[in-house]
């Protein structure tokens, strides 16, 4: 059978308990304040500047994806006269 709660019904909790709750309690509320505190700080930084691009970069990259592209483009012909002498060696 289950026991009611009402205004007659006692339970017993150590000094030891109440004592690791309250500093339990205690640290949960010291570490919001912290994080409050670490937010705030964060929204006063200073942003960091927008990286640019200056024409310069942009042209080396763009040469480089050139050259990339055309170096890709020379080996795909090399690769493909080898696979006509393999088929020519292969169906002879």
């Amino acid at each position: 059978m289950a026991k009611e709660l009402n205004e007659d019904t006692s339970f017993q909790v150590s000094i030891k308990t109440l004592g690791g709750i309250a500093a339990l309690i205690a640290t949960l509320v010291g570490m919001w304040f912290t994080l409050q505190a670490d937010i705030a700080e964060a929204k006063e930084l200073p942003t960091p500047p927008s990286p640019e691009v200056t024409r310069m970069e942009f042209d080396m990259k763009d040469q480089m994806i050139r050259q990339t592209i055309m170096t890709t483009q020379e080996d795909v012909k090399e690769i493909k006269k080898s696979i006509e002498k393999i088929e020519e060696k292969l169906y002879e």
